[in-house]
């Protein structure tokens, strides 16, 4: 029975690397290497769930306030009567301005979810790049 547990996983493909003795190569290195790409992978993905919720929350929240505004807009031209007058377009307006500015911080958290993933892979790739030099530098 295989397992599927990136631990287990990672623990066998080190071991069937270590199995192979090249000279000068740092298999434990390089297999610490890729165990952070991984850990880089999961941080990335947790950032942009993270933001994916942040952004449901955001709309949930955006959609509650616009029924509770609605039920009010409707509740008080209906107490006007037939002729609601100069308020009622003043009303819509403040709606409307409501909902550009809700718009507003949906697209800043959006951008907010997706800068957080996209530093964490720069990170990342940084690092490797610095570790493959160090790989690749004659042992003395």
């Amino acid at each position: 029975m295989e397992s599927t547990n990136p631990t287990h996983l990672f623990a066998e493909y080190t071991k069937v690397l270590g199995q192979f003795k090249l000279p000068g190569v740092d298999v434990a290195a390089i297999l610490e290497s890729r165990r952070k790409d991984i850990e880089a992978l999961a941080q990335a993905n947790s950032a942009a769930l993270a933001g994916v919720q942040s952004l449901g929350l955001k709309q949930a929240e955006i959609l509650r306030t616009t029924m509770t505004e609605l039920q009010s807009l409707v509740a008080k031209l209906g107490a006007q009567g037939a002729a609601p007058g100069a308020n009622a377009g003043e009303v819509v307006q403040q709606a409307l301005h409501k909902a550009l500015v809700d718009m507003q911080e949906l697209a800043d958290t959006a951008y907010r979810a997706q800068s957080d993933s996209i530093a964490v892979v720069t990170k990342r790739v940084a690092e490797h790049v610095e570790e493959l030099k160090a790989l690749l530098q004659p042992k003395k």
